[in-house]
């Protein structure tokens, strides 16, 4: 049997169900990209037609050249309709995706309950969705909602949408515990026999978390033969979430010997689970496995002992395998080897013994203790490496900044912000209007440095989000500002931290520019230094 493992991803459609997850359509295209590059086969993008947002990924996604199948989702034909005159179809077709994941009940209960039909009309409407699609061109996944349940409710019945989906063309049958409910044992024994009764048809799996078994599940679902795994980055999904990739993945592919993608592209995972958290702007919990902060950490006494001595007496793999890193909490050795690391992706030879090097490592732990987040943000860290190193040379240096915001009875609020730099010897003021405070900053800082930096032109803040990090201290918590910057050619993200959401975005704001900036001569080298343009170096 074949121990290749399909990797089906609905972060971007289940994953969105999950409360207090909204992504916008920029926010969807970064994510499948990001996926992309991570291997997954499939990327489920949305129901097409259903809102703005999803007609807008699908229109624009196709623009972006990505490996993985573009998967639009949509339910069968409605009850005594035939299927080339349903719209929910058509708009399926009309997307662009390569590919369709039409769900249909499976469980007797719910087709008397739910849709109110017979069963001979649900097959009905199986098979003439599917094959209406096939006949359009499309692959097409089956997925079987509340498999398990009908099985054990009326297993000839859920067996028969099964072979009526198969007969009528589906590429995959995809068994779903739509509720969450089943246990482990039982999905292998009835995987098994659906392996054997549909004589090796192509079987996929999609699990809930309800009782925190959905990982469980959907590998005892691969044992019995299922060769399609559905799931989402970080787990995220309705009520408990769906099955978590993050966890799956190296599970498969490092512990039970079955290839999903990569090597390199697993040693991507960690960085793909929080950049995906990010952009959702959803807490990941540190100890979530394999790719949470604290997966690999260890705290005094003898584990640290074991570990400096042989990573394998508390690790049960190498973190770097997945790309997350070990991290011993009371040793000054914590980071240090992650860092170094980081450095030579960026060809930059940092001698751990050097001074500058101790210092800049010293100061990344401490930045980390107070809530920066580098994972992010590589563009704040590699502006930190590349001043250790002695790269980084003053291009401003930062006097001060005031800003107004005014509000008056029935009109819009005012935003402007002033800036005071000094370039080469010069004191430059600027003023500038902006779409709320953090525009207006941005406004004003470049307007102060463009006729000295004219490349800036081509610069633009893409995406700003904002993290509370202290949620106990309510208006007064520190919170994490990530800002994702672009011009013709490259994409950045910076990050600043502060108790006030003004000064956050700043310091965000200053790194952004800067690492635009890498590479530009000074104007005037009389200020090659200076105050600290946000306190975290002098820059």
């Amino acid at each position: 049997m074949s121990k290749s493992i399909s990797i089906f991803d609905t972060t971007l459609r289940d994953g969105t169900q999950g409360e207090g997850i909204s992504l916008s359509a920029d926010d969807k295209l970064k994510i499948a990209k990001k996926l992309d590059e991570l291997g997954v086969h499939y990327i489920e993008g949305g129901i097409p037609g259903s809102n703005g947002k999803d007609i807008e990924f699908f229109k624009r996604v196709q623009t972006l050249g990505l490996n993985a199948k573009i998967t639009a989702f949509g339910s069968t034909r409605r009850k005594g309709s035939v299927a080339h005159q349903d719209d929910n179809l058509k708009r399926m077709i009309e997307s662009g995706a390569q590919a369709a994941t039409l769900v249909g009940k499976s469980w007797d209960f719910h087709v008397h309950t739910a849709l109110q039909t017979t069963l001979e009309e649900n097959l009905a409407m199986i098979a003439d969705s599917i094959s209406y699609m096939k006949q359009q061109g499309m692959e097409l996944i089956f997925d079987a909602e509340h498999f398990f349940d009908g099985y054990k409710n009326n297993p000839e019945y859920a067996v028969s949408v099964l072979r009526t989906a198969r007969e009528a063309g589906a590429d995959w049958l995809t068994m779903c515990d739509t509720n969450g409910g089943t246990l482990p044992h039982e999905i292998y024994e009835i995987v098994s026999r659906l392996n054997l009764e549909l004589g090796g048809a192509p079987l996929g799996i999609h699990t809930h978390n309800d009782c925190e078994l959905a990982v469980a599940n959907t590998l005892s679902a691969v044992q019995a033969g299922a060769r399609q795994i559905q799931g989402t980055m970080n787990g995220y999904g309705e009520r408990c979430g769906n099955a978590n990739l993050c966890s799956i993945l190296p599970t498969l592919q490092l512990k039970m010997d079955y290839t999903c993608i990569s090597n390199d592209q697993l040693s991507q995972l960690t960085n793909t689970a929080r950049y995906v958290s990010e952009i959702a702007n959803v807490h990941m919990p540190v100890n979530q496995p394999y790719v949470g902060n604290a997966a690999f950490a260890h705290k005094g006494g003898i584990h640290v002992s074991a570990i400096l001595r042989d990573s394998r007496t508390y690790e049960h793999i190498e973190p770097e395998k997945i790309g997350n890193k070990q991290r011993i909490l009371v040793s000054e050795l914590a980071g240090q080897s992650n860092i170094l690391s980081k450095a030579k992706e960026m060809d930059l030879i940092l001698d751990p013994e050097n001074e500058n090097t101790k210092q800049i490592i010293g100061k990344i732990k401490d930045l980390e203790h107070q809530g920066y987040q580098f994972e992010g943000a590589d563009a704040s860290l590699e502006l930190l490496l590349r001043e250790a190193n002695g790269e980084i040379k003053e291009l401003f240096v930062f006097e001060s900044f005031k800003m107004l915001v005014e509000k008056n009875a029935g009109s819009a609020v005012v935003s402007e912000a002033f800036v005071k730099l000094r370039i080469g010897g010069e004191s430059i003021y600027t003023a500038a209007e902006g779409n709320g405070p953090v525009n207006a900053l941005d406004n004003a800082l470049r307007k102060a440095l463009v006729e000295h930096y004219p490349n800036l032109r081509e610069m633009h803040l893409s995406d700003y989000k904002v993290r509370v990090l202290d949620e106990a201290d309510a208006t007064a918590s520190k919170v994490r500002v990530l800002i994702e910057s672009q011009n013709l050619s490259n994409t950045w993200s910076t990050v600043g931290v502060s108790a006030n959401v003004i000064e956050a975005s700043w310091e965000a704001l200053v790194d952004s520019i800067r690492y635009a900036l890498i590479g530009q001569a000074l104007p005037d080298q009389s200020v090659s230094n200076g105050p600290s343009v946000h306190g975290i170096v002098n820059h």
